[in-house]
């Protein structure tokens, strides 16, 4: 019999097979929940409601799936993106799992410290959401280290992908620093509120990692030069700069 120390460790392909089917189940998880909204009734807006669980699984469910398909364009080493990636989809189920939860329990899934109950699952997400920092934040280094593989148009749209999800990062970690401040001192209807104002830039920074190299493997199943791939490349890039630039703007204004 095998030692342990012995076994194979998980394979790369079925660590990609693992990450998929786990986005797949959290956007699932989403829908789920949307028909549990149309069931349910309530509201849409406000700390709680059945939006976060619908938002967070599908937000969660892409962002997982797309970062497994991006990553594959990395130079980096196999052993060290297949660790990375199943980490990122377990911090993934722990930070979708914690939500769900406390929308059953129909109480607020962040910045909630009125039992220890509560503070133990905010906390909980506080600190998975500084571990997913951390992870995409290296996956986001080794893009600029090395360029990224592919098609044309692939390498821009990986780095571009990237350093716009760094914005989104900044901007969650933002939200729940200040959040967590406003809880601590007292003020926690204003806490809840605190957040509105990032939301949109967080939102439209979050998916730019999909939405970009989808575009540039589109454009490769075309019969575009590489150098009109490039170029509408260029342009689609500097369209989701200036969206990002605009909630940027709307938040600073509203903060």
């Amino acid at each position: 019999m095998a030692t342990r120390a012995n076994q194979a460790p998980i394979s790369r392909p079925a660590a990609e097979r693992l990450c998929y089917a786990t986005g797949a189940a959290l956007v699932a998880s989403g829908l789920v929940h949307l028909v549990v909204l149309g069931v349910d009734g309530g509201p849409w807006y406000g700390p709680v409601s059945w939006r976060k669980p619908i938002t967070f699984g599908l937000s969660f469910g892409l962002t997982l799936m797309a970062i497994t398909w991006v990553t594959s364009y990395l130079k980096v080493g196999a052993r060290l993106r297949t660790a990375l990636l199943v980490v990122f989809a377990a911090d993934c189920v722990l930070e979708v799992a914690g939500i769900t939860l406390q929308a059953w329990r129909r109480v607020p899934s962040h910045l909630d410290m009125e039992t220890t109950f509560d503070s133990a699952v905010s906390m909980s997400l506080a600190v998975g959401g500084g571990i997913l920092v951390a992870l995409l934040t290296t996956f986001a280094v080794a893009s600029f280290r090395n360029g990224p593989g592919g098609p044309a148009g692939m390498a821009l749209a990986v780095r571009s992908g990237f350093a716009v999800l760094l914005v989104a990062l900044a901007s969650g970690a933002a939200m729940i620093a200040r959040g967590v401040f406003l809880t601590r001192t007292g003020h926690q209807e204003a806490a809840y509120a605190s957040t509105a104002a990032l939301k949109p830039l967080h939102g439209v920074s979050l998916h730019a990692v999909l939405v970009l190299p989808a575009l540039a493997w589109l454009m490769s199943r075309t019969a575009w030069s590489e150098r009109r791939r490039l170029r509408v490349m260029y342009a689609a890039v500097g369209c989701y700069a200036a969206a990002v630039l605009a909630a940027a703007a709307w938040a600073a204004r509203t903060y």
